[in-house]
């Protein structure tokens, strides 16, 4: 099938890709199923949260599937990928399960790192997925290495290092794109603009919030977000570009989140409900690939509603058997440290006079 999307790229330095689209029926029925699991997942999330299952920070990724969805068609889990704490979902796209993230969620040994890191670290190593971080921009530059990795090794992947429009000011993306781009190493530095950055309008923010021309020196190109299909072409692009030798891409992923920036924030003190439910009607991501299910007759209103059961169902389970994954044991809190002090030496302190706390 030949799909042509209807919201045209945006290139900078660069000829953007086609619209039209390569893909199957089994390709758009299956990003249709991992984005409904996705939704699911995270509302599920929202339910615990509020229930005082989940503690401490959660983001949600709800509204922005579209970008998961679509940049796992065109990668390899011998790509590398690193984000930022809003990585339930990316999780999930590398291929980790919803029982990883939700019993990690819970604090729970069977979580994806092993109940100690929460929300925020998600982490799956055999798929090169090298985790979400928290500190706001800080994993741009693990991209940068990650992609000097590849070219060092001489090999043909990618590494996508995905931030936020709230971090595409921050000094260290500017520093790993210069180097990145001296070097012509293979990273796609993906901006997922959701307009907000914590509860700040992108307008406040950034005095040129176009983010796809930021790199200056660097190509860009900006994405429909929203558009799973439109996501896998850009991603698809840009995966060329970077190991065919021509260095990094920055992209911009035009896309919304539903939720506050945190469970935290209800999210609607700077926004408004019309503006949500705007976004929610005319371009959410998951609606969208079922509308285009039914205009295609890929499948019936009766197919699709049983694909929605089965993940319900899934993360349903996920969540029951997280409740009752144990809590981490107290010996896994020194488990990875080194707890050898007698041989600790700290230069310039007599060793005579040091004493390490034990």
């Amino acid at each position: 099938m030949t799909i042509e999307t209807p919201v045209p790229f945006k290139g900078h330095l660069i000829e953007p890709p086609s619209q039209m689209v390569e893909t199957s029926r089994g390709e758009i029925i299956d990003m249709f199923t991992q984005a409904y699991m996705m939704r699911r997942l995270e509302i599920a999330a929202d339910v615990l949260y509020k229930g005082k299952m989940i503690r401490g920070f959660c983001h949600l990724y709800d509204g922005q599937e579209a970008v998961v969805v679509g940049m796992e068609r065109a990668l390899t889990k011998e790509d590398a990928v690193v984000t930022s704490y809003r990585d339930h979902c990316v999780h999930l796209g590398r291929g980790g399960t919803p029982l990883e993230v939700m019993a990690e969620l819970m604090g729970r040994v069977d979580g994806a790192a092993k109940g100690i890191g929460g929300s925020m670290h998600m982490y799956k190593r055999d798929a090169n997925f090298f985790g979400g971080n928290g500190i706001v921009g800080a994993q741009t530059p693990i991209g940068a290495g990650l992609g000097f990795a590849f070219k060092y090794n001489k090999q043909p992947n990618v590494a996508v290092t995905m931030y936020g429009d709230g971090a595409a000011n921050q000094g260290q993306l500017f520093e790993a794109l210069n180097i990145a781009a001296l070097w012509d190493l293979p990273v796609i530095f993906m901006c997922e603009n959701n307009h907000y950055g914590m509860g700040t309008a992108q307008e406040r923010s950034a005095k040129s919030p176009v983010y796809y021309k930021r790199g200056d020196y660097v190509p860009g190109l900006r994405v429909d977000g929203m558009d799973a299909l439109a996501v896998k072409q850009a991603i698809k692009f840009a995966k060329e570009h970077c190991v065919s030798g021509k260095g990094p891409i920055v992209m911009e992923m035009d896309t919304y989140r539903y939720h506050g920036h945190s469970m935290s924030d209800p999210g609607s003190t700077y926004r408004t409900r019309d503006e949500i439910s705007g976004v929610r009607q005319e371009r959410d991501p998951v609606e969208r690939l079922r509308k285009l299910i039914l205009e295609h007759n890929l499948l019936d209103a009766t197919e699709i509603k049983q694909i929605e059961k089965e993940q319900r169902r899934i993360v349903d389970e996920a969540v029951e058997q997280a409740k009752a994954s144990p809590y981490p044991p107290s010996e896994n809190l020194t488990k990875n440290m080194n707890t050898n002090l007698e041989n600790i030496v700290v230069r310039g302190v007599d060793s005579q006079t040091f004493h390490p706390l034990v």
